[in-house]
Parts: C-alpha cells; structure tokens; sequence
C-alpha cells in the first residue's frame, strides 16, 4: 500500500491571514516502510517572515527569497503524492495551508478523506497521553538530535517512524537490523548434531486388523482394488 509522509513550515498559523507555506517534504512509504523516494521543496511565500516563524524553522526572508514559488512547484508536488493516502501529523492545519495555496492557483483542495491523522491515531492509541510529534518519539525511543528546529524533511522522516509504531510495525528498542545480525551470527553451519535413529512408523497388528475391520464396512473399497 503505497501512503505519502506529508509536513510542511509556513510563515505563520491561519492561512486566512495571510500566512503561506516555505517548505514541504514528502516521504513515499510502501506498506508503512519508506522506499527512498521523497519531495522536498523550500518555497518562497512572497511576503516577510515574522520572528515568530523563523524562530521555530530558521528560514529567513533571504534564504526564501531566491526559491520557486509555490505555483511553480505545484504540479510537481500533486504528480508526486498521485492519489495516495496523505498521513500527517494534525493533518488539518498543513491541509488548510494546501488548500490556501491551491486556491491561489485556481487548483481544486485536497480532499480530506485522503488523511490519515497521526494525532487522532496516537490519542485513540494512548489517551490522555501526550501527542507532539516529541513526545512521540520519546516513546518510542526514536533520535530526536537531529531535531534542532522544525524542517519539513527531517519531520517527515520522524513522522514516518512513529507512524510505523503507531500501526504496530515495530516495538521500542527493538533494532530488526540488529536482531537479524545477531541471530545470523549464532547461526553456524558447522555445528555438530547428533544423529538419531528413524522412527518406526509400520502399523502395528492391531492397527492391521483394525484396518481390515473398517473395509468389511465399506462396499468395494478402492483400497482393496
């Protein structure tokens, strides 16, 4: 089942006032493994950053300013999500931003019985716990260093793990990689065993006999043929 890791970074919290998105990154994951192939993007929102923003994601006004523009990435960013199920960390507020940036380019809102919200599905999973993309990744044990400030790609790639326990793929502290060297490694061919005897599996005569009685019964059985 083919699903995209879908987050984004904006310049702000509504996109009704005014606020755009600067970066999206998108992970292709085939039964909730990732394959390799990602969308990644910084986008120039044609206005200022506020302090706020750039303090969370670090990108300024000047950076941004030489990007592509969301209308000139946008056929490339739907060709690679296709129709495939969007899983994203509180999918409302990224698909708000989406549909903010479709609508400025007279292109239809993704529809939102595509998303799969890792929020709801942590909260069902563990209620009253809490459900930031951190203290998911705590729980599951699931290095945070990289994770100085937010970035679209590098949460995506969070995303992709936490989902993977979510839907119960993998147990924390638990490396398969690890797991299957280990016991590899233990795994000699050389090892001497020791050789038993066949088992005898003759009937017995009573079982014979017994055989014989059963046919009696039977009107010209095949074994007898």
């Amino acid at each position: 089942m083919r699903e995209i890791i879908l987050d984004t970074e904006t310049t702000g919290l509504d996109p009704s006032s005014g606020h755009r998105i600067v970066e999206i990154g998108c992970i292709e994951t085939h039964n909730h493994m990732p394959t390799g192939e990602v969308f990644h993007c910084y986008v120039n929102p044609e206005r200022d950053m506020p302090e706020g923003a750039f303090a969370v994601h670090g990108l300024s006004s000047e950076f941004l300013s030489d990007k592509a523009k969301f209308a000139e990435i946008a056929d490339r960013f739907l060709a690679f999500i296709g129709d495939a199920p969007l899983v994203i960390h509180n999918a409302e507020f990224d698909l708000r931003f989406l549909d903010a940036e479709m609508a400025l380019i007279d292109k239809s809102p993704i529809e939102r019985s595509r998303a799969v919200d890792t929020i709801a599905l942590a909260r069902r999973r563990y209620p009253g716990a809490q459900v930031s993309l951190d203290a998911l990744c705590r729980r599951f044990e699931i290095d945070l260093s990289r994770r100085e400030k937010h970035g679209a790609l590098l949460d995506a790639e969070l995303l992709a793990e936490v989902y993977l326990y979510l839907m119960g793929g993998r147990q924390p502290g638990l490396d398969l990689h690890i797991a299957a060297a280990e016991a590899d490694a233990n795994n000699t061919t050389d090892t001497e065993r020791p050789l038993r005897p066949a088992r005898p599996h003759a009937p017995s005569p009573a079982e014979v006999e017994a055989h014989k009685e059963l046919l009696d019964q039977i009107t010209e059985p095949i074994w007898r043929s």
